[in-house]
């Protein structure tokens, strides 16, 4: 199982969870299990909902009889729990970063290191898939996409580089794209550029902040008085989402209070701090280095 995704912050994660032998849990991005293993150890006759829409991630399935995995996008998950007669739960966890497993299987699109078709789709069955948004999208778009996902300062040269190279040929494999976008990239930090550049069209082929704020809306209504949302990160911008919803349980972050200008955010935060992985974890996953752990127990 780990050879599919070496989860981060494994062990403050479930802590986090604060979890009842009882109880009943969400694991809201199954990937390759580890989340939903180490809950499942810690349950005598509770329940893990897991979610996830990859089908690679449904060859992984655990089998236990106290799982009930779901292959749809977590974004739904008030609808699936509904239809299990599950109104309410007792901690949901997300790990919002990509699989070890996507990156590493070059014609999923997801890196740059590969060969491949440039895809970057989660949900393979989806039509929207990264050679769309490069080589359809007007420049607006993309403008918005570059600044705003992937916040890359010299966004413009870089839409227009693609904009003038898509009207000769269409952009369809990762060399293809490497190559035209080469003139772009600074010298010295070509694989941090690059890794921005492919984080912000992975997020808009998958609406991944869409998702997110929709999953994270879900969450206050499912969640018992004291349960836990755990949520893990890797950009600014998601952690941003994140922080904002937790202190204030809007996605804006704008606080509301009482008559007596009390809070009235749903949440306490656990770790006012986020919690980041230390450096024995870096050394044994370097993909750990961006993790960023938010938890909040809802009042």
């Amino acid at each position: 199982m780990n050879k599919y995704h070496v989860p981060v912050l494994l062990e403050e994660s479930i802590e986090g969870l604060n979890i009842q032998p009882g109880g009943t849990y969400v694991d809201a991005t199954y990937g390759g299990g580890g989340h939903s293993a180490k809950i499942l150890e810690k349950l005598e006759g509770g329940k893990l909902i897991a979610f996830d829409q990859d089908i690679d991630a449904g060859d992984n399935v655990i089998k236990d009889d106290r799982l009930i995995f779901i292959r749809h996008n977590f974004k739904y998950i008030r609808h699936f729990l509904c239809y299990y007669q599950i109104y309410e739960v007792d901690g949901i966890m997300a790990d919002l970063g990509v699989s070890s497993h996507d990156f590493d299987v070059p014609e999923r699109g997801f890196s740059f290191r590969f060969e491949g078709n440039l895809d970057m789709r989660m949900n393979q069955s989806a039509t929207l898939d990264a050679a769309r948004v490069i080589n359809e999208y007007d420049e607006s778009q993309l403008w918005k996409i570059f600044r705003e996902y992937g916040e890359i300062k010299n966004w413009k040269h870089l839409v227009s580089v693609i904009t003038s190279a898509r009207t000769i040929n269409p952009i369809t494999s990762i060399s293809h794209f490497l190559k035209i976008i080469a003139p772009c990239v600074p010298a010295k930090i070509e694989n941090k550029y690059l890794a921005m550049v492919f984080q912000a069209l992975r997020i808009e082929v998958n609406n991944e902040i869409g998702v997110l704020s929709d999953f994270l809306e879900s969450t206050t209504g499912l969640l018992k008085t004291g349960g836990r949302l755990v949520v893990l990160s890797y950009h600014s911008l998601e952690d941003r989402i994140v922080k904002n919803f937790m202190r204030s349980g809007r996605i804006d972050g704008k606080q509301e209070s009482d008559f007596f200008g009390n809070s009235s955010s749903p949440f306490e935060l656990i770790n006012r701090k986020i919690i980041t992985p230390g450096e024995k974890e870096i050394l044994l996953n370097p993909r750990s280095r961006s993790g960023k752990l938010r938890i909040g127990e809802k009042r």
